[in-house]
């Protein structure tokens, strides 16, 4: 029951999702990007590092940068100490466009508008049970 009600809440929530995307023309995969990039120290990361994180093929990840990067709201550039990896950088038009989506993700009269601000509650059950499933704590 548990995994059937989880798969569910992820139908729930992906439908959501992609209606808030849609209206600021952003995919899922570039969201998640884009937003993982915003919550990094520095703004950027290495193309095989995103990957690792969004767990998704590389070839995913540099296509998503590729739209993105088109979009003027990530930019790309030679690692300085590594000829082999690319850096991908989010610029301000990308922060301000992960912002506006999490802002709407967020708002009382959005396609999330349902569970009604227990995004931090259902975190917080879900946590245990991911970690006892070995994913990493956030």
């Amino acid at each position: 029951m548990a995994i059937c009600s989880v798969g569910r809440l992820q139908q729930l929530l992906k439908k959501g999702l992609d209606a808030e995307l849609e209206r600021l023309g952003l995919g899922r995969t570039g969201y998640f990007l884009l937003t993982t990039l915003a919550l990094t120290a520095n703004g950027h990361a290495r193309l095989s590092t995103l990957a690792r994180i969004l767990m998704m093929h590389p070839t995913t990840v540099k296509l998503t940068v590729d739209q993105l990067e088109a979009a003027g709201l990530v930019t790309r550039a030679r690692h300085p100490r590594d000829r082999r990896a690319t850096l991908v950088a989010i610029t301000p038009g990308g922060r301000e466009r992960a912002g506006a989506a999490n802002e709407a993700l967020e708002a009382p009269d959005g396609a999330l508008a349902g569970l009604g601000g227990m995004y931090r509650a259902l975190f917080e059950a879900l946590q245990p049970a991911r970690l006892a499933a070995g994913d990493v704590e956030l």
